[in-house]
């Protein structure tokens, strides 16, 4: 799976104010450490080695946290802009070593919705055939490889890992004929079952959907529905984000007691 994973990090974290005056979400320590780094070390374990961030509020902040990084192993490109800069890059292809990986933050503004982050990475993503997609504040143990190797079966632009949740995310109706989904409703009133839990497989076409700087679940995902573009994977096993302090309490807990393992 040579493929890049974007990461959308640049939202403010109002939710979590008490943690996000001085630093962004994706920052905000989980037993001493970063909630992307996990985010980031999950991929990994499936040899996912380019990360692409996209950064907003503080993301200097996130630019400082991964150039300080003391990692012999991490390529990192220091330029904010929507370029990936040569020669990092080709140093890090070249490297030989084995757990070698590459990652860029990229400023894609303070104000920017998430489908507008993504539409602001373009000129790297139209180099792509393929590409996961995340949130920098979501944890999971789903099994990369077989998100993707389920998409590769499909003829689908998109696919979302389906994770079960209380009512307060987006929520997807499955099609009783086939792996489609038939509507993606962004924060329903009523309960939900199967929610979005990010960790996306995309392909280069659905950058065609992308319109102006808009939401990528509010507008971009039902736009794609309605061409029954997008798939879904089940995922029954581990899904945890973190929206509030109550949500950090719990991600704690649950890895100090081997609930998920990194």
């Amino acid at each position: 799976m040579n493929m890049i994973a974007i990461i959308l990090a640049g939202g403010l974290g109002t939710r979590i104010s008490n943690e996000t005056t001085k630093k962004p979400k994706p920052l905000i320590l989980i037993n001493g450490k970063p909630i992307i780094s996990y985010i980031i070390s999950h991929y990994r374990k499936y040899h996912i080695n380019k990360f692409i961030i996209a950064g907003g509020y503080k993301f200097k902040k996130l630019s400082q946290y991964f150039d300080k990084m003391k990692d012999d192993n991490l390529f990192f490109d220091k330029k904010t802009s929507n370029k990936i800069e040569d020669q990092t890059y080709n140093k890090f292809l070249k490297s030989s070593k084995k757990n070698k990986f590459f990652i860029k933050v990229v400023n894609t503004g303070l104000k920017t919705q998430t489908g507008g982050r993504i539409m602001k990475l373009k000129n790297i993503l139209k180099e792509q055939n393929q590409f996961f997609l995340t949130y920098g504040d979501g944890i999971s143990n789903v099994n990369i490889k077989k998100i993707y190797n389920q998409f590769q079966k499909t003829k689908y632009i998109a696919q979302v890992t389906a994770v079960k949740s209380p009512p307060r995310f987006g929520e997807i109706k499955f099609s009783k004929k086939n792996n489609s989904v038939e509507k993606f409703s962004e924060k329903p009133s009523r309960d939900a079952s199967w929610i979005n839990g990010g960790f996306f497989v995309l392909k280069n076409k659905m950058l065609e959907f992308l319109q102006k700087d808009e939401n990528f679940e509010k507008d971009v995902l039902p736009r794609i529905v309605k061409r029954k573009g997008l798939s879904f994977y089940k995922h029954a096993g581990y899904w945890q984000c973190m929206d509030t302090p109550r949500d950090k309490d719990k991600l704690e807990k649950d890895i100090k007691n081997g609930k998920i393992k990194f």
